[in-house]
């Protein structure tokens, strides 16, 4: 599984060793003795409350069907739907306030009880349900089957829902761990198309806040933070050469222009749904101009704009939905640098300024050049620049002067130790931070989704090959009647097929919203587009390995049977 997930991810497997734990084994081994032992004792107390003679005649009794009122297994039906529905619709309509554990909670405990309700009631009024349509339980094999069904579903309702709730795991975590790693593998290509981003706060205040921490700069600091950034590598002794397709902008920003201010007469409805959005956050402002600059060197979509435009360039879903909800009027009019601009576009476009892992860029405003932005209120200086280096070798020691560890020649460490705060990204440090997380989340996700589709699909394996071998005399009785081998077959084959295809029928009914609800949470991370493709893969992985188990099942029941035939 370890090296299935690095060659997903393209990691480096130099260093890979297998390792195996002698005290998991142990444990694993104390554990199923455990396990072996509660059994034993349960069955032994069980079967020693049974007369010999009721041992001898079991496999003659169906299961007494404790619940036969119908209407009452129909209540319990919608109830148990109902229930679900609303856990549906917690997670999906009211997916923004999911925020903490004890919200969450309340959902995922009434899907565990609807599941619980909905098999419950299944055992009590399915049969009842086909014998009213007579020509389909008249037919073929078709009573057999039910009475088979019905002879040990009430038994099994526990086991169906956790069986169930597994299926719906395992969907779940393929489908949005696989969409994980296709949106950040494809995102990564995209966010980094150069190999340096440097960006200086611009026009330090008296004091400010850094890492979490207030500062006060220095009179040599705030004068630094007004000169750019290749300014203050050149007066700190960094030989420019090491950098070629140098480009610098300024990034404008002003507390007059806030997240408050463009969403306007929407603000009220907006923060009802998002109470936790920092409102008073100014907007990022930058001329086109430099833009495009920036635009070209990236391989992005440009621009143009009149005298009394502007542009929205957001990439992040969530945001861009709630900024669409502005642009999207007709009167859209913002005030910036106290002159009036209108929107030229409906809704928010494609763009970004910074490197990043994945599409975070929660809106940037583009004016034209002629727009009066006033020295003080430039927020940053961005330098976006690549390495001047042909080998992969020369890229790395070019590396190690802005992104190298305590020990080597790191530029940034230096000036930020001498009060010149100077930071960035570099292209190999977020490809290589990107593949470490994706790496992770993906192999627990994988390893889980896998093992929790095993599991179930070894239970109700082992569970109607336990039962094809306690039914050989029912099917011994079918050909006395008259039933050929294909018809005792396809009964066989209906029987594991409905007790196989009734928790993954639900699973996938509890997948729709799971998988919604884990794309919203993931937002930003995981992309729509990319969920497609993921759901196929999971279900071709689920055939092949649920598949496989139906059709051992099948093939080990029918062997089974035919033994007392012989």
């Amino acid at each position: 599984m370890s090296i299935l997930v690095s060659k997903l991810f393209e990691a480096d497997m130099s260093e890979f060793h297998f390792v195996f734990s002698s005290d998991s084994c142990i444990k694993t081994c104390i554990y199923f003795a455990i396990m072996y032992l509660a059994v034993m004792i349960f069955n032994t107390i069980t079967i020693s409350r049974y007369k010999l003679i009721n041992l001898i005649n079991a496999y003659k009794k169906n299961e007494t069907v404790k619940m036969k009122n119908p209407f009452l297994a129909i209540l319990v039906f919608i109830l148990g739907s109902s229930i679900l529905g609303f856990a549906y619709w917690k997670v999906t309509g009211e997916v923004n306030k999911m925020n903490t554990v004890k919200k969450l909670l309340p959902p995922i405990l009434m899907g565990i009880i609807g599941t619980v309700l909905v098999f419950w009631s299944l055992s009590g009024f399915i049969i009842t349900v086909a014998q009213k349509m007579k020509k389909f339980y008249l037919k073929d094999t078709n009573m057999f089957v039910l009475r088979q069904i019905n002879n040990k579903i009430n038994t099994m309702v526990i086991s169906m829902s956790v069986i169930c709730l597994m299926l719906f795991m395992t969907i779940s975590i393929l489908s949005s761990s696989l969409a994980l790693r296709n949106t950040m593998q494809r995102e990564l290509v995209e966010m980094t198309p150069v190999d340096l981003n440097l960006y200086k706060t611009a026009n330090l205040p008296e004091s400010y806040i850094s890492y979490g921490i207030e500062r006060k700069p220095t009179e040599q600091q705030r004068e630094d933070s007004r000169h750019p950034i290749k300014e203050t590598l050149i007066n700190n002794g960094l030989d420019m050469n090491v950098l070629k397709d140098i480009i610098e902008i300024e990034v404008y920003a002003n507390d007059d222009l806030t997240w408050k201010t463009f969403f306007g007469d929407k603000y009220p409805e907006i923060k009802e749904m998002y109470p936790g959005l920092q409102y008073d956050k100014a907007e990022e402002i930058v001329k086109i101009s430099e833009y495009n600059k920036l635009a070209r060197q990236y391989g992005i979509q440009e621009y143009k704009l009149n005298e009394d435009e502007y542009i929205v360039l957001c990439d992040f879903d969530s945001q861009t939905e709630l900024r669409n909800k502005v642009l999207s009027e007709e009167n859209n009019p913002l005030k910036i640098a106290g002159k009036e601009y209108k929107s030229k576009y409906h809704e928010c476009q494609e763009g970004f300024i910074t490197m990043s892992t994945s599409h975070t860029n929660t809106g940037i405003i583009l004016v034209p050049d002629s727009c009066p932005l006033k020295e003080d209120m430039k927020e940053m200086y961005l330098l976006s620049a690549n390495y001047n280096a042909e080998t992969d070798e020369e890229k790395q020691e070019i590396e190690k002067l802005f992104a190298g560890n305590e020990n080597s020649s790191n530029l940034i460490k230096s000036l930020n130790d001498n009060g010149i705060e100077i930071d960035g990204f570099t292209k190999i440090s977020l490809v290589e931070a990107s593949v470490g997380i994706a790496t992770i989340v993906t192999f627990i996700a994988i390893y889980l989704g896998i093992i929790f589709l095993i599991a179930s699909s070894a239970i109700l394996a082992l569970k109607q090959l336990t039962e094809s071998s306690d039914n050989k005399q029912r099917y011994t009785i079918l050909r006395k009647i008259g039933c050929d081998e294909k018809m005792i077959n396809k009964s066989l084959f209906r029987q594991i097929g409905i007790f196989f295809g009734m928790p993954l029928v639900l699973a996938i009914i509890h997948s729709i919203f799971g998988i919604q609800f884990a794309i919203k949470i993931l937002s930003g991370l995981a992309s729509k587009d990319d969920l497609l493709p993921s759901v196929i893969c999971t279900v071709i992985i689920i055939c092949i390995i649920y598949g496989s188990y139906f059709t051992a099942t099948y093939f080990g029941g029918k062997n089974i049977i035919k033994e007392e035939n012989n």
